[in-house]
């Protein structure tokens, strides 16, 4: 028997739609957010005078905060444990000025004898940088353009005078001591307050959540990377002994001070390198004999020594460490360079507790 054959109805055809009242306040809110990030650039570069002092010392504050704890969780007042962390910071700071005032002295007054060995070693090039120029001028008369070149006329820059920068350094160094106090003094009544804001129960669990993040990334970041790049600093230090170079202190100090600015950092320590090596070598051979010890223990410790001791869990993505560093350099300048990582540590914690997936900006 054969089975009746039954017709399935036509598929309705829902024309598309296009909701414009929607896309208009999609629009809208992400102009508004746009407004409101362009806002806050032009606030934080308008304050640097007072913000980048106040976020130097919040970062620190952040890094010595588990010495404030330990002490505290003996019996120590918030108060006083707050200012041990000052004068514990006040001290390491001065005493590695005093013990590198004198070599950055002697180094001072080589600078025009390097500038003099530069310039023979340019000399020697001369040559190829002659034949390059020619070729220069006959591609350009080829193309029918003007060989001339482009002089632009220096006008002697004014140097401000010290009485004027002398008070407002003084000021930005008074401020950052008072908010690395008071930040270490009164970082838990901060939490506490913050978290008697919210208005419920989740939200006061997502922002416990962030301020444990926060801490827990930041200070182990810092203080993992303070005691690499001392670590660094001896290693650099003692390599330039052992090879002859003048002032391996120095220059091992210098060395861990501007790792703590990644990737620029090993640059500028390798031109300084470069110039140390003109001024004792007599060939551009052995010039480069510094900067080449510098970079080999510099990737010892990039590639081995950091992921071993951070992590490779606490690794960000290359290129948002190096977005976050040419958006603070430009923003503040060598402190802006401190900060971009903690800084870009604290928006990750904040982030990762807000949106899910986040943990992918992290490196494998």
């Amino acid at each position: 028997m054969k089975k009746p054959e039954t017709k399935l109805p036509p598929i309705a055809r829902v024309p598309l739609r296009v909701d414009i009242d929607v896309l208009l306040g999609r629009a809208s809110s992400a102009a508004v957010i746009l407004l409101g990030v362009i806002g806050a650039i032009f606030a934080l570069h308008a304050g640097a005078f007072i913000l980048m002092p106040v976020a130097l010392a919040v970062t620190v504050g952040l890094m010595l905060g588990p010495v404030a704890t330990w002490l505290e969780r003996r019996g120590t007042p918030s108060w006083l444990s707050s200012a041990a962390v000052v004068l514990l910071f006040v001290v390491v700071v001065c005493l590695l000025a005093i013990a590198l005032m004198g070599p950055l002295s002697f180094w001072a007054g080589e600078l025009p004898r390097i500038w003099n060995r530069l310039q023979i070693h340019l000399a020697e090039l001369r040559g190829p940088i002659n034949a390059l120029k020619n070729l220069q001028e006959e591609m350009g008369s080829l193309m029918g353009g003007s060989t001339s070149t482009l002089k632009v006329e220096q006008e002697g820059a004014g140097v401000e005078d010290v009485a004027v920068l002398a008070p407002a350094l003084v000021a930005q160094m008074l401020l950052f001591m008072a908010s690395l106090y008071f930040f270490v003094a009164t970082r838990n009544d901060i939490r506490l307050t913050l978290l008697r804001i919210c208005v419920n129960r989740r939200l006061r669990w997502r922002v416990a959540h962030i301020f444990r993040d926060v801490e827990t990334l930041v200070s182990r970041y810092l203080l993992s990377i303070t005691a690499i790049n001392v670590g660094l600093g001896a290693a650099v230090a003692l390599v330039l002994w052992l090879i002859g170079v003048p002032s391996p202190l120095l220059w091992g100090a210098l060395a861990g001070l501007l790792n703590f600015v990644i990737y620029i950092g090993p640059v500028v320590m390798a031109v300084i390198m470069f110039a140390v090596g003109l001024s004792i070598g007599s060939t551009i051979t052995d010039s480069i004999l510094p900067p080449l010890a510098y970079l080999g223990v510099n990737l010892i410790e990039a590639q081995f020594v950091t992921p071993m001791v951070i992590g490779r869990t606490m690794t960000l993505n290359p290129f948002l460490v190096l977005l976050a560093l040419a958006f603070w350099i430009w923003l503040w300048g060598p402190i802006g360079g401190f900060i971009a990582i903690p800084a870009l540590l604290i928006v990750f914690a904040i982030a990762r507790n807000i949106l899910p997936g986040m943990n992918g900006l992290a490196g494998r």
